[in-house]
């Protein structure tokens, strides 16, 4: 079973995940990957990724349409809490009539998934900024990091930020603290990243620039500034050179670090700069307080 479907002028340079969401069902973004990884999912008969900008007339084939397990059922949408209201007044860093930059919490995602149903998107929805406007991620920041979120009010900048992040004219700045100490203070790091498609090995080039701020032998501050944006590239890079960040359960080697008191990720979005029709902005998210802590109690420089 097959079902087909002509791309109107309307979603000209919309993704094809954001596409699939809006006109077939609430589908998980795990479950488009794996769908197109398959084959299930088909523009103009051939595999595309996620993030394909759609065209005008693109034909759009799903195959094995019963794949899609909610497609009769109304999309779930998270109703936020008074708890999650009042982080109002922490959550915003700027507000103008086309986009908001947030200071994401730890610990919640940005959209909802098959593992979570708690999500920022759904929280900002609820909140006075978004009142007459739609949320429109425009990049990633996993679950449990935590800091700087851009998310657009309309259309016309979802699309802007999505091409400033493409050709990688968007800079954003992470602290992170990690186990032990690199080889030298101030460096790139440049590394082929592993991934599959299906049974595919795929390598993917990953460059990130990085500054200690701070050691006390045991642990260290680290300043990055990745230039490249694949999936989970912080943590898999901080791996590979030896120093995993703390309370990262799955990029880590060392059993008794992975279980420090359960210690949340230690990895926040600092600072993000952009400039978008023609206007220069600069935003930064202050540490958490645990963030802050840890650095004080260990003696790691701050700046």
């Amino acid at each position: 079973m097959k079902k087909e479907y002509i791309i109107k002028p309307d979603y000209t340079n919309a993704r094809l995940d954001r596409w699939l969401k809006k006109n077939v069902c609430n589908i998980p973004q795990s479950l488009i990957e794996k769908n197109i990884r398959k084959g299930n999912i088909k523009v103009n008969n051939k595999k595309e990724k996620s993030s394909y900008k759609l065209k005008i007339n693109d034909l759009i084939t799903i195959f094995n349409y019963n794949f899609l397990p909610n497609q009769n059922k109304k999309k779930v949408i998270y109703e936020a809490t008074k708890k999650d209201l009042k982080l109002n007044n922490s959550l915003f860093i700027e507000d103008n009539d086309n986009f908001v930059v947030i200071n994401k919490p730890y610990g919640i995602s940005v959209q909802q998934g098959t593992k979570s149903k708690r999500n920022i998107l759904d929280i900002l929805k609820k909140t006075k900024p978004f009142t007459g406007f739609y949320p429109y991620p425009v990049h990633r920041i996993d679950k449990n990091t935590s800091g700087i979120l851009v998310v657009a009010k309309n259309r016309k900048f979802a699309q802007l930020f999505t091409n400033q992040f493409r050709k990688r004219m968007i800079h954003k700045t992470y602290l992170c603290i990690v186990k032990g100490e690199l080889n030298k203070n101030k460096g790139t790091f440049i590394d082929e990243l592993i991934s599959f498609e299906g049974k595919k090995k795929i390598k993917n080039k990953a460059i990130t620039h990085f500054n200690v701020i701070g050691s006390n032998g045991k642990l260290s501050l680290v300043k990055l500034n990745p230039e490249t944006g694949r999936k989970h590239q912080i943590r898999k890079q901080m791996l590979i050179h030896g120093c995993p960040i703390l309370g990262d359960d799955k990029y880590n080697n060392d059993v008794d670090f992975r279980n420090i008191k359960k210690m949340r990720l230690m990895l926040h979005a600092h600072k993000i700069n952009f400039s978008i029709e023609n206007k220069k902005y600069n935003f930064l998210a202050e540490l958490p307080y645990e963030f802050e802590k840890l650095i004080k109690e260990k003696y790691l420089r701050s700046f």
